[in-house]
């Protein structure tokens, strides 16, 4: 019988004075290291509902569901690849982040599912779905001064100072140099602009 070779003899010395290689997971928790990419999370100070991460999203897991004056970003991580494009391509980059969660099971995949709610603009004249409140306000912020060259962006931020009084409801009758004051959509401000400029 061949006698054991010193590395094997170091190992096995090594093994039993410092145990077990392997984790002691699921009864204590595992420990992950910096980069790794785990459940995706919201984080309601810093998303300002865009939807760029539902764009990007190559599993088509996160859903925007616009109703009434809410929109809803709605992420299943049941379907997830954690492929780290949504945090990625995130417009404020810390409004949607990977976190280190991996142990995710459930057994009901209905319950797989995390969700934000966003408070909606929408256009004065024609109902559409302008942006959200929060990304108005992230862009006049990033703009800085320049925010009052775009009248939407200049009335959210009267708003948010509370120098402005909600208009009187839009009640069909044609466009007027008036209506360039109420929150629209770019159809109904183009509208707006050429009957000012072509029809007096």
């Amino acid at each position: 019988m061949r006698k054991p070779k010193l590395r094997e003899l170091k190992e096995a010395v090594t093994a039993v004075i410092k145990g077990p290689y392997t984790t002691a997971f699921p009864f204590a928790p595992a420990e992950t290291f910096e980069a790794f990419r785990g459940q995706p999370e919201f984080h309601e100070e810093d998303c300002i509902g865009c939807g760029a991460c539902a764009e990007v999203c190559p599993a088509r897991t996160i859903d925007v569901v616009d109703e009434g004056n809410t929109r809803t970003l709605i992420h299943h991580y049941d379907n997830c690849i954690y492929c780290g494009q949504c945090e990625a391509y995130c417009t404020t980059k810390k409004g949607i982040t990977l976190s280190r969660k991996f142990d995710l099971a459930v057994f009901d995949r209905e319950q797989a599912v995390t969700s934000i709610e966003k408070e909606l603009v929408r256009c004065e004249r024609c109902g559409d779905v302008i942006t959200t409140v929060d990304q108005l306000k992230w862009i006049a912020r990033k703009t800085g001064s320049l925010s009052v060259a775009n009248p939407t962006l200049l009335i959210a931020l009267h708003k948010d100072l509370g120098v402005t009084v909600d208009p009187s409801p839009h009640d069909g009758k044609p466009v007027g140099r008036g209506d360039s004051y109420r929150m629209m959509c770019p159809a109904c401000r183009r509208e707006v602009y050429l009957t000012e400029d072509w029809l007096g």
